[in-house]
Parts: C-alpha cells; sequence; structure tokens
C-alpha cells in the first residue's frame, strides 16, 4: 500500500542553511493496517506522514503509495485520492455552514455525480456516527463531533489510506475516545488503513503496531507489546509509559509477579485477580 525508500527531507533555516528532517526511513505499510506513530515533537512523525499524501516531496528517496510514485506530478491527484489526512485542529478543516454541506466538498470538487454525493454523504456520516447531525452547524458540535465531520469529509472521497496528524491534541478525554472509537471501527469494520500520528500512548496500544521516531529516523518497530515491554528504552527516548505497563512496572518492584507484557486496564484486573 505504502513503500518509503530510503527518504530524506530537508527544510530550509533563516540562517540559510537546512535541517534535516527525514533520515534515510526505510518503510512499508499493508493494505488493512492500524499503524501508530509516536515520537516527541521534532522527530519527524508529521513531515513522514506529509509525505504519505505528498503534501511534502522528498528530497531525495522515494515514496510509494499504491504504486504511485508522489515525485510525479502529473500522479500527485491521484495520490491525494487515495490518501487522505485529518489534522490535529478540525475547526482549520471544517468550512460549511451545515455539516452536510461540508461532507459534500469533498466529493463535489472531484465530479462526483449529485445523486451518487448523496449517498456519499449519507454513508460517510453514518460510518463516524453522526448521521443525526447532517444538518446541524459545524461550530455548535463538540470538538470530538467536530472531528469526526473531518474524518467523514475524507472518508466521503473513498480514499484507501486515512492519516491522522494528532487528530485528538485539542480534544477533551471525551472527544478522544469518541474519535479513536471511530477510527477503530473504520479500520476493523470497513478495513480502512489507519496512520495515527499521536501523543498519547493509550491511543497508540490500540493500534497493530507502533513505530517510534527520533530525530528523523525509525528507531523501534513493533506490536504495541513489543515497543512498550522496553520500558527503559521509550524512557530513554524521553516518551510516556502506557499507565498499566507503569503500574506494572512499580508493583513487580514491589515485589508483585505479574506478566510483562500488561497493557490495558482488564489486563490488569485479571492479572492481580485470577
Amino acid at each position: 500500500m505504502i513503500k518509503v525508500n530510503n527518504l530524506e527531507h530537508r527544510y530550509c533555516n533563516s540562517q540559510g542553511g537546512y535541517k534535516q528532517a527525514l533520515k534515510g526511513v526505510n518503510l512499508q505499510i499493508k493494505q488493512g493496517e492500524f499503524v501508530a506513530v509516536i515520537g516527541h515533537n521534532g522527530s519527524g512523525k508529521s513531515t513522514l506522514a506529509k509525505h504519505f499524501n505528498a503534501l511534502l516531496l522528498p528530497f531525495s528517496g522515494a515514496v510509494i503509495v499504491n504504486e504511485l510514485d508522489t515525485r510525479e506530478a502529473e500522479l500527485l491527484w491521484k495520490v491525494r485520492q487515495q490518501v487522505g489526512m485529518v489534522f490535529q485542529n478540525p475547526d482549520n478543516q471544517l468550512i460549511a455552514t451545515i455539516v452536510e454541506d461540508d461532507v459534500a466538498f469533498g466529493p463535489e470538487n472531484l465530479g462526483v455525480e449529485p445523486v451518487k454525493i448523496r449517498q456519499l454523504v449519507d454513508d460517510a456520516l453514518e460510518s463516524v456516527g453522526m448521521r443525526d447531525y447532517l444538518q446541524k452547524a459545524p461550530h455548535l458540535l463538540s470538538g470530538g463531533q467536530k472531528q469526526r465531520v473531518a474524518i467523514a469529509g475524507i472518508i466521503a472521497m473513498r480514499p484507501k489510506v486515512l492519516v491522522l496528524d494528532e487528530p485528538t491534541a485539542m480534544l477533551d478525554p471525551a472527544g478522544r475516545k469518541e474519535v479513536m472509537d471511530t477510527v477503530i471501527k473504520l479500520n476493523r469494520e470497513e478495513g480502512l488503513t489507519v496512520v495515527h500520528i499521536t501523543h498519547f500512548m493509550e491511543e497508540a496500544i490500540l493500534a497493530d503496531r507502533v513505530i517510534v521516531m527520533e530525530e528523523g529516523a525509525i528507531v523501534m518497530d513493533g506490536s504495541p507489546r513489543e515497543i512498550f515491554g522496553q520500558i527503559k528504552k521509550i524512557k530513554d527516548l524521553r516518551l510516556d509509559v502506557p499507565p498499566m505497563m507503569e503500574l506494572r512496572d512499580s508493583l513487580c518492584r514491589e515485589g508483585v509477579n505479574l506478566p510483562k507484557d500488561i497493557l490495558t486496564v482488564d489486563e490488569m484486573v485479571v492479572a492481580l485477580c485470577p
């Protein structure tokens, strides 16, 4: 689905030089995967995400999306039809005065017939649990609801991949849960490939695979249990550990014998009360 080959990216700085934002990144993401990308600020995770739909182009190396090379200018429109992006602030992506018009905006710009647009809008809003809000004004919605509408606007264009660049960073816990429940549903029930950039480790553990970035390079890549089982390495990278992993580590230091790969509250309960 997505192949990244020896990708490098540079940003010009104010002194006339450049900053190496990505350093020889190699990565493959398969169709239907749910991949979380984590790393502290400046690690390169958002820069990498913007290469997936050609918002940024490689300084060197290549990004191939469903056999489409993002370096080919004539293919950019096709690449962006394959990969949809949702950003941190939903207010920056909502442009219409009512929800259904906002979701219809993308298909309209793709030249889809009006009858088909109606079906796409209804299906997209249904898929994110916002079908009852189609006549509502976006500015009256909660943060989580706005972000779900933003996701619906992308889904209505029928992309193969959904890239979420810290979509829950501005939301309260309830809004974050709404968005993550929606993302999981789209991935598991509809088979949508998801790349989720996040600072929240409790969101990363929901993925099939976790990629850790540091100084523009991938330094860890594995399942959530494999990655977060390496508590010292994660902390050395200045990242948080999922709460249950932290609790498990503390209890083990006090002599409680627990499995190494506890990630969730339910798993902790089972381990403590077999």
